[in-house]
């Protein structure tokens, strides 16, 4: 259910679609299991329908719209291209859009067997993403800030999810990265949400990049936390020399923000336990994984 009370069916997916892009509503609707802000459905084999849902403002898809296709066609892997745009309407008064579908296993469900290959074609994709970004560009209020900003946020998920035995070396990693200089270079875009439901694999290495809801033009450290978050063990290190483009306050800020990122995938599967609303059982133990790459170092 939305906070507005209307239900997202496939029945209502296919009357938006008969009222506002007729021509595409004789596609096949499939539900996508998973997503928060949005909900996904598959229309036909080439496309999906994304359609706000808990998201209480349309700023990320009406992002999404005006500048994906703007930075789509440079990037190394395939990221959704919108097509077309739903307006809201009495039947559904949100956004929505309907955007090509990237093929592939989203990585919370999937694995990564081809740790080289993941880690170079994922430093390849920031390096390819990490340029300066026009003024006009977006800028993030909470993502995208110094670690040292950010303080709250990681004690409330530090207090929920670790356990004693680990809480102090988390804490040092933490503070390292808060110690860390910040950013000086010019405002790069990012992708600002690299988590393992926001990428796609295939082959056993990474092959697409979804929802770029939370895109920002500001530190590239956000991005660089992937590093840890999405790589499996011991490919960090091979990640940030493809990468080439991180000084070692970057990595710093980088592994802090990498801890924080972890124990809210942690925190989202500990919710999923519990069976609370939009818990994630299966992000937890991809989280605790994460966790402990993070303290293990570059």
């Amino acid at each position: 259910m939305t906070d507005t009370d209307t239900e997202i069916t496939a029945d209502l997916v296919r009357d938006l679609l008969e009222e506002q892009h007729p021509d595409l509503a004789g596609l096949a609707i499939r539900e996508v299991a998973g997503g928060w802000g949005n909900q996904m459905w598959r229309l036909g084999d080439e496309l999906a329908v994304r359609m706000q849902r808990m998201d209480r403002t349309p700023e990320f898809q009406l992002k999404e719209r005006r500048w994906l296709p703007l930075l789509g066609p440079r990037l190394p892997l395939p990221v959704p291209a919108p097509v077309r745009f739903g307006e809201p309407s009495e039947r559904f008064p949100k956004h929505w859009t309907v955007m090509t579908w990237v093929p592939g296993e989203p990585l919370d469900h999937g694995s990564i067997s081809r740790g080289d290959h993941a880690a170079d074609t994922l430093a390849g994709f920031l390096r390819a993403l990490h340029v300066e970004a026009p003024a006009e560009a977006p800028i993030a209020t909470d993502r995208g800030a110094h670690p040292k900003n950010c303080t709250d946020g990681f004690e409330y998920f530090l207090q929920a999810v670790v356990p004693d035995g680990i809480a102090a070396d988390v804490r040092a990693v933490w503070d390292d990265a808060v110690a860390a200089h910040a950013w000086e270079g010019p405002r790069v875009w990012v992708h600002g949400d690299l988590h393992p439901a926001n990428v796609v694999v295939s082959d056993g290495t990474l092959s697409g990049i979804i929802d770029f809801g939370d895109m920002f033009a500001g530190d590239p450290a956000w991005d660089l936390a992937a590093a840890w978050v999405l790589l499996p063990s011991g490919k960090a290190s091979r990640f940030f020399d493809m990468y080439a483009n991180a000084d070692g306050a970057a990595i710093r800020r980088a592994r802090g923000l990498a801890a924080m990122k972890s124990l809210f995938l942690m925190l989202m599967g500990q919710n999923g336990d519990r069976g609370l609303p939009g818990g994630k059982p299966n992000w937890g133990p991809a989280g605790r994984a994460a966790l402990d790459r993070v303290l293990t170092g570059v």
